[in-house]
């Protein structure tokens, strides 16, 4: 195995597994050892025994292009993403710390603004807010929580320090290959598993159930759960299944459901009308009601909206989340922690620059060459720039359009993110990743022992969505010393 080797160039990148002089990091040390006794074919065949698997479990997403949509399988890197527990341990608390915040100050949002009254968050980012909805001011959902599933996106720069890139609010994807990625490595590296200790995941959709059950209005009895999907065309509906059949939910559609004049949702069986308790929705809001939000939308059910703000049906995330799902928002979270919690943010934000702002637009059109460039709202690394790597023809394309709309664009200084081993051509090769944890809040908060670790396949790409040629690894969370 050549990890050890010059073959395994570590460039300026702060790499996972490695230090600096291709040692070993103490938490990956057995991971180490074990690849070490691993040679070019063996190593072959886990990679042919990973495909297969993911072939036999039917694991895949969708892509959507000018062709069609596209089933893949879903690709998947053998080589795992280590880390120390006494590390992912204050990493979880910056993640619960911060959906706790994000949650009071999405519910302040819809009822008293004080936030805004306060001159801590300014009023005009809540107007250009293409996520605020006003059909939802006045509510206040069970616990006064919005978000309730929470995929939040981390990335580790050059010098080790872990940053938040995004916080995703609205229906955060990801985590059935969190967990599908956990079945598949312990089916191939048994051995592994035996010898280390890697704290496990597999207790998410327990959790997941826990969290949707405490929003049931009919208290005392088993909830009915449903998981609200737009379809098998969707690109996450393996997703969608996998979680309802792992809860022991019922998997719905739009048109499963109904809303009586009791302004009650009810499920469609074979049995007459079902009373539903929840819904778990992998809809976006403007497609969830017809009757509020999309006039023509067949995704939804009519009178949703009615029945969530009466109280008889709870709704996770709840309609109006993603107003602190948005990319000028995610600039003012440390000062929304301080705010609401009094605390300092455990974890950093990376620097942005907003271009609402005069002297801050001046800067980001005049460095558009060193920066990366987002929308607000944009999700899966669409619609973004990256300057070091665009063309000039594209730089000013961009500068127009931030012209056009300054609200709509932040940008960040272009981070080298760190890299881990990646089994590229059957040789191990840096390869540049991030990591998506799961926080989760209801009655209780919880966050995911690692998360969906993400993984640029393309040699020097910082795009790490599957959408766009990116695949994922196994994130094991191990006990110091091991």
């Amino acid at each position: 195995m050549e990890l050890a080797s010059s073959e395994y160039a570590c460039n300026t990148a702060y790499d996972e597994l490695l230090n600096s002089d291709l040692k070993p990091r103490p938490a990956a040390q057995p991971l180490f050892d074990y690849l070490d006794t691993l040679d070019k074919n063996e190593l072959a065949a886990r990679r042919q025994a990973v495909d297969a698997t993911i072939m036999a479990m039917g694991i895949t997403f969708t892509i959507y292009s000018e062709a069609g949509n596209i089933d893949r399988a879903w690709p998947f890197d053998p080589i795992p993403r280590v880390m120390a527990r006494s590390e992912w341990e204050q990493i979880q608390s910056g993640l619960k710390q911060r959906l706790l915040a994000l949650n009071l100050f999405i519910n302040d949002l819809y009822n008293e603004q004080r936030i805004i009254k306060d001159g801590v968050f300014p009023a005009e980012v809540l107007t250009g807010s293409g996520n605020f909805r006003p059909q939802c001011v006045g509510v206040t959902p069970p616990f006064g929580v919005w978000a309730h599933i929470c995929g939040t996106d981390l990335v580790r720069d050059r010098d080790g320090t872990v940053y938040v890139l995004e916080d995703n609010l609205r229906v955060p994807s990801g985590v059935s290959y969190m967990l599908e990625n956990r079945q598949i490595m312990k089916r191939i590296f048994p051995e592994v598993f035996r010898t280390t200790n890697i704290l496990p995941v597999d207790d998410y959709p327990t959790q997941l159930y826990q969290t949707l059950a405490a929003l049931s209005p009919r208290t005392g009895e088993q909830p009915v759960i449903a998981v609200l999907t737009p379809g098998i065309y969707n690109s996450a509906y393996f997703e969608h299944s996998y979680l309802a059949q792992q809860m022991g939910a019922y998997l719905v559609e739009g048109s499963d459901l109904v809303v009586g004049s009791d302004d009650v949702v009810y499920m469609k069986s074979i049995d007459g009308l079902q009373q539903v308790d929840v819904i778990y929705r992998r809809i976006d809001d403007a497609f969830l009601d017809p009757e509020v939000f999309n006039p023509d939308s067949v995704l939804g059910v009519p009178g949703l909206m009615r029945a969530w703000r009466k109280g008889t049906v709870g709704i996770a995330n709840a309609p109006g989340a993603g107003v602190a799902d948005d990319k000028v928002v995610y600039a003012f979270v440390p000062q929304i922690i301080r705010y609401y919690l009094d605390e300092s943010p455990i974890l950093a934000n990376v620097p942005s620059y907003l271009c609402m702002y005069d002297d801050q637009r001046d800067y980001v059109l005049a460095n558009l060459d060193k920066l990366v460039v987002k929308p607000a709202n944009e999700s899966g690394g669409y619609g973004m720039l990256i300057g070091p790597r665009a063309t000039p023809e594209e730089r000013a394309q961009f500068a127009e359009l931030i012209r056009a709309n300054p609200r709509n664009y932040m940008a960040q200084p272009t981070l080298d993110i760190s890299t881990a081993p990646t089994l590229i051509d059957g040789k191990l090769a840096p390869r540049h990743l991030d990591l998506r944890p799961f926080v989760l809040q209801s009655d209780k908060l919880y966050a995911t022992t690692g998360g969906l670790t993400r993984v640029a396949l393309r040699q020097g790409s910082l795009v790490v969505n599957s959408s766009q040629g990116g695949g994922s690894k196994d994130t094991w969370i191990v006990e110091d010393g091991e």
